[in-house]
């Protein structure tokens, strides 16, 4: 039977990248993310290569809208073998006193509540099943704070003991927990922190090779396909321009 994967986020970057990468593999791809649109011509396209692909879009911020769409998947959908939670964003770069409290709210609601609500679903039907595997996308923003990364640093501190606890009260019913934590990756990332202000998103990799969605890709189907008594915790990966979030070698 093909296994399905479910990818949060799946309408740009690493989300949509992971999904091409799962469809190479062979699975089934339950499709998710705000942008309608976005997730039909992925759709298609992966169609028109052989794979079968589930289109639910919702927005992950929103519980309810979650809730309905995993409850209300077909039946030969539910059985879902991977979960891939990538949603996330960061949004803003100001001083803490100075911050946003739209921004605050929409980090914490996507990067931390969505991951949680969707997972909440999810995790019932892989306990049942007494296998699956949960893959997290944190960051290097989880493990180190960088200036005027305060609140987005804490949601991905926050997914980094999420994903420990899911592994401690998962392991007993067979279920592998990953996280990956990337560094610096040209998605839609910055373009969405700094507003649309494409200039300011330029600077963030300016003078370096930073990593692409497909490069995580890569790692999350590396992960996804070890044997079943195999399972890589925790994965931190940057460019090798990189060092730490603020040391940072450009035209090297």
């Amino acid at each position: 039977m093909t296994k399905i994967a479910l990818v949060t986020g799946a309408t740009s970057g690493i989300g949509k990248a992971t999904a091409i990468k799962l469809s190479k593999l062979g699975y089934s791809l339950i499709l998710t993310g705000r942008r309608k649109e976005r997730l039909e011509k992925l759709a298609e396209d992966l169609n028109q290569k052989g794979t079968e692909t589930y289109v639910t879009p919702f927005d992950i911020q929103i519980q309810t809208e979650v809730e309905k769409a995993i409850n209300n998947l077909p039946e030969q959908w539910k059985a879902i073998d991977v979960l891939i939670n990538n949603a996330g964003l960061a949004a803003g770069k100001d001083s803490i006193q100075d911050g946003k409290v739209d921004n605050w709210e929409r980090m914490l609601n996507t990067n931390v509540k969505g991951l949680l609500y969707t997972s909440r679903k999810v995790m019932p039907l892989m306990i049942e099943r007494k296998k699956g595997h949960i893959v997290n996308i944190g960051s290097t923003a989880g493990r180190e704070v960088y200036p005027g990364g305060n609140v987005y640093c804490a949601s991905k501190h926050a997914v980094d003991a999420i994903s420990k606890g899911m592994r401690i009260d998962l392991v007993e019913h067979g279920i592998k927990v990953t996280q990956i934590r990337p560094g610096l990756a040209e998605t839609e990332f910055s373009l969405v922190r700094f507003d649309g202000d494409a200039d300011s998103a330029k600077k963030v990799y300016a003078d370096l090779e930073p990593l692409m969605g497909e490069d995580i890709a890569e790692m999350i189907g590396f992960a996804v396909s070890l044997p079943e008594h195999v399972c890589i915790n925790d994965l931190e990966v940057t460019c090798t321009a990189q060092a730490t979030s603020t040391i940072v070698s450009r035209n090297a």
